[in-house]
């Protein structure tokens, strides 16, 4: 069967356009893995990879997300900076954010952390203001005048300050919600799907290069 020169013209022209198109579906996948913010924010600690999930002991997505987050977070390597940012939106879940400054601030975050989730979710229990939440430290073992100095304290006063600013520049409506050097903020359709996202935009990263 003979090709006209037309037909042939066409073919390679197609042929040649395949690499264009796969780039283009390369980088489609890209955007799905993340979204690029409009203004980029600073980093809390320059030289490394930064990761911030934006979160609330209040929210349920977010109780069932902190066991996996939890696990990515104690595999990262010291070239990933991972912190967490507690959102303010209401005044229960900003009196949530004060608890988790203030358990930070005694050195129980770590302890108490996930028992915080478990007794707002599991347990049912009602801890929003001051003297629950103080109640409920002191059955867990805590000191009660060493939490309420605390929970009163500048510092845990700023960090909220500090966190309620970066939950409106980066525009955070929802949670839980990873950031990544303080411009990429990660998609996915599953938790698994989220934290794989999150991996490979770490390894681009660091084969870039990023610091």
């Amino acid at each position: 069967m003979k090709t006209s020169h037309n037909a042939r013209r066409r073919f390679l022209s197609a042929f040649a356009a395949l690499p264009f198109l796969g780039l283009a579906a390369s980088h489609a996948q890209a955007r799905r893995r993340y979204e690029v913010l409009s203004t980029p924010q600073p980093k809390a600690a320059p030289g490394k990879i930064e990761v911030i999930e934006f979160f609330s002991y209040g929210c349920n997505h977010c109780y069932e997300f902190h066991p996996l987050i939890a696990r990515w977070a104690a595999k990262t390597t010291a070239s990933v900076n991972f912190r967490r940012v507690p959102v303010t939106w209401n005044p229960p879940w900003a009196s949530l954010a004060r608890l988790y400054y203030t358990l930070e601030a005694t050195g129980d975050l770590q302890r108490l952390d996930g028992k915080v989730f478990d007794a707002l979710h599991k347990q049912r229990q009602r801890i929003y203001d001051e003297k629950s939440m103080r109640d409920w430290y002191v059955k867990q073992g805590g000191d009660a005048g060493k939490f309420q100095a605390a929970f009163n304290s500048f510092s845990v006063r700023n960090k909220l300050q500090v966190a309620e600013q970066s939950m409106q520049k980066m525009r955070i409506d929802s949670v839980p919600t990873l950031v990544v050097e303080g411009r990429y903020r990660m998609l996915g359709d599953t938790f698994p799907e989220l934290l794989a996202n999150l991996d490979a935009l770490i390894a681009e990263l660091r084969n870039r290069g990023a610091s």
